[in-house]
Order: structure tokens, then sequence, then C-alpha cells
């Protein structure tokens, strides 16, 4: 059977590689090679589908493909070598790499694993402020911040960030003032709670913990950085969305004005009161978020302090200096 495309690419890209691939960097080097003259021309992210296409083959069984993943976040590709055999040439198993700080393979490079999940907040903070959608100001919600009670009684409570949309920002001093003599108001609260990878078997936990933590809000999402590429996952999301209203997000470290709002949130005309007063009660970090809104809404400007916002390009740079990306 002649092989797609996409198999293709990978085998011809992965074939001269000696270190572990990303999706993007084998559609990058693929570009450059002058590899994709096949693709159609009119998708829009080729690179995701090459993606797919190497969820798919991964998930074949070994005997009948080459290609092995070396890890999840980000998900990293090679292809073992015409005449050579994983027992030989490969000496470690994928499902024990997530816990190792660097991996060494066989005529590979070195490669960082470790990164901390909070070092995506960058990430989210620089996306919800130049989406459109949001245009938001962040503040990372420090849960060790709250104060110590009963075990258990906080567990779920936080998001991991909270955001702000000032009218101010795009409506014009009278009208903003009209909106207040009619008791009417655009501001809108997000809320986010942070994984590094979302799977079918973390999917439920993830979802569940967001639907507590941020349904307070006019908006809430759960946010991740990979996602499994499966049709059964997406499917269960889109029903979780459907009845519980939580939006999905995922990062893209290497150009993050291409994260995608995969699910959009539910919208909740009316934020739970209760629920902020709760976390502004036991946790400082909430607390002064509160506060600072109230501030800038009363001067009509941003002069608190929310998490420092970078560029794409920072961002970009930031990512490759954490591991985040190569």
């Amino acid at each position: 059977m002649r092989k797609g495309i996409y198999e293709q690419i990978i085998e011809a890209v992965l074939a001269d590689s000696n270190k572990p691939l990303t999706a993007n960097e084998i559609w990058e080097i693929a570009v450059k090679k002058k590899l994709t003259k096949g693709v159609n021309p009119k998708a829009k992210t080729p690179w995701s589908s090459l993606s797919a296409k190497l969820s798919i083959e991964i998930n074949k069984d070994k005997g009948e493909t080459k290609l092995r993943k070396t890890s999840d976040s980000p998900a990293k590709y090679y292809m073992i070598k015409r005449g050579s055999s994983s027992k030989s040439k490969v000496k470690f198993k994928p499902s024990t790499i997530k816990s190792a700080d660097k991996i060494t393979l066989p005529n590979m490079t070195t490669v960082r694993k470790r990164w901390h999940e909070r070092e995506l907040h960058h990430l989210l903070v620089t996306f919800a402020h130049y989406n459109t959608h949001f245009k938001a100001h962040v503040k990372t919600i420090m849960h060790e911040a709250s104060r110590k009670e009963m075990k258990g009684s906080n567990e779920w409570l936080h998001p991991d960030l909270v955001g702000v949309y000032f009218p101010f920002m795009d409506y014009e001093k009278e009208v903003v003032e009209v909106q207040r003599e009619l008791r009417v108001s655009s501001i809108k609260l997000f809320s986010f709670e942070m994984k590094k990878d979302i799977s079918i078997s973390t999917l439920r936990q993830y979802y569940f913990q967001a639907v507590s933590n941020s349904s307070w809000a006019n908006e809430g999402y759960l946010v991740t950085y990979t996602i499994d590429d499966d049709p059964l996952l997406m499917d269960e999301i889109r029903r979780l969305n459907n009845a519980f209203g939580i939006g999905v997000i995922k990062l893209d470290a290497c150009n993050i004005l291409n994260s995608q709002i995969l699910f959009p949130a539910k919208i909740n005309n009316e934020i739970d009161w209760n629920t902020v007063n709760r976390m502004a009660d036991v946790n400082k970090d909430f607390s002064q978020f509160i506060k600072d809104i109230s501030e800038d809404i009363k001067i009509g400007k941003v002069k608190s302090k929310y998490d420092r916002l970078m560029s794409p390009e920072e961002i970009e740079a930031f990512s490759k200096e954490k591991g985040i990306i190569k």
C-alpha cells in the first residue's frame, strides 16, 4: 500500500535524524528539505495533521511500526534504523522517562526533560492578554499562600490562575460611565486550571478539579500544554463541556499566539460571589487580586501588578531555556 504524504515526511525526516524530534521540528525540517509538496496547499495547520499521524503510528503494534516515542511533554519521536532492533539499540522504556531529569540515547544528544508546571503560567499570561477573546490581565494564585485549615477543606478550591478583562481597554470613558450609571458591567473574570498534559486516563480528575475551582467565574478553563490526539478523548471532553461548561485551552510554546481554545467555556452572566468571598478569605493572592481589580476600576486604568507579560518572542526563548521546547 502506498504511504500517505505525512507518513513519507515522517519516515524521511526521522530516518535521517540522530535525535528525537517533535512534530513541529519534523515539519520544519520537511519544509527546509522541500518534502511538503504533496501536502494539501489549503491545509491551515499541516503540522497538526502530521502530529495526528504520529499519534496513529505510535499506537500501532511495535511489529508494525519502527516509530518510537521518547517523551510526552513535549512528545518527541525517533525511528529505529533499518537492521537494528529495539532490544539492541534502545536501552530505556518510554514509560520510565517522565521522571528522568536527563536521558541519553544511543548516538543521540542529551535532552533535558524536567520542567515545572508553573512555568506554563507565563505562556497562558501572554496568550490570554493578546487573544481577542480574553484581552485579560492574569495573576497566579499560589496555593501555599492559603490559610491552613482542616485538611481537605480547601482542596480544589483555588484555580492556578485568574484573569480580568477591563471594559475601559476598549470602550470610551463616557460609555464606561454610562454603564456604571445603568449598573451594567462589561468586566469579565476568568479562572484557569493548569496541567502539563491531558490523556483519557487523567481527563475526568482534571476536568472536575476545574469544575470545582473555576465555575465561579464568568468563564472557567482547563489549560494544557499537550493533549492526546484521541477521538474518544475529544468526544468525552465535548460531553463534559456540554454538561458542565468548563472550556479547554491548548498552549503552543513554539508560537504562543497559535494556542487554541479547543472548547469554549460556557459564559456565566453572574459570578458566584460566595465562592469569591471564600477564596479571598483564605488566600492572600486572590484577596489582592480582588483589591487590585477594585483599584483599577476606580481610576479607569491598569496600575496594579499582575503576572509579568512577555512578548511572543520572549515566550519562545523562555520555553527553550526551560526545556519546554528544544
